[in-house]
């Protein structure tokens, strides 16, 4: 594995959950590396969002969104790690995968979403980033998540059922609302042991 995305950064912000650095086994046997977002990330996050396929794009924002903005692109990459955290994933130097909650202004809910780079779909990367983010979430006080997806997104479904949360679909024509309470039940606990059997990865950090 290479380590690039996850040596010490100077330039990090001083709330920076060091602790969240980790690495993520995929199906196929590589490991990559997982650590939370840094400003200096947004020339890779723009490189990331203009090697994502047009349906990717339109499933992560619900319409063809092939630019981000400048603002959009401070906005995404710098966060606060406890109301707003987003994780990204390395092969390399390359970002291949982001996953974000936004915690809903005064509540214990976040809403949490996430996009995986089209050659790297399929291989774990949605749900290894979901039970990281919960985790997350649930130390900061996060009890709940919230997801919007497109009702033919299946494989966004799949992750969220396969998490071993409690999932509540409400479907509306072509969207679906998902929600679900993320604390770490033995369910959920269970699940995830399974999955780290089988793909050989080791816990969270």
């Amino acid at each position: 594995m290479s380590t690039q995305a996850n040596r010490p950064d100077a330039t990090s912000p001083p709330l920076y959950p060091h602790e969240l650095e980790g690495v993520i086994a995929t199906r196929d046997g590589r490991t990559l590396a997982v650590r939370p977002i840094r400003p200096g990330d947004a020339d890779h996050l723009v490189a990331f969002h203009h090697r994502l396929s047009t349906d990717s794009i339109y499933r992560r924002y619900f319409s063809l969104h092939t630019e981000l903005s400048d603002a959009e692109v401070a906005h995404l990459t710098t966060v606060d790690y406890v109301d707003r955290l987003a994780l990204v994933v390395f092969e390399g130097r390359e970002l291949v995968a982001v996953g974000r909650f936004d915690r809903y202004p005064d509540s214990t809910t976040a809403e949490v979403a996430f996009v995986v780079l089209d050659t790297h779909q399929h291989q774990g990367l949605g749900l290894a980033l979901l039970e990281r983010l919960a985790d997350a979430a649930w130390d900061r006080g996060v009890e709940t998540f919230s997801a919007s997806t497109l009702a033919s997104n299946r494989d966004m479904l799949a992750v969220f059922y396969d998490s071993g949360f409690p999932v509540e679909v409400v479907h509306d024509a072509e969207e679906i609302e998902v929600r679900f309470a993320i604390e770490p039940t033995a369910t959920v606990r269970a699940r995830r042991a399974e999955r780290r059997d089988r793909s050989g990865e080791p816990g969270s950090p």
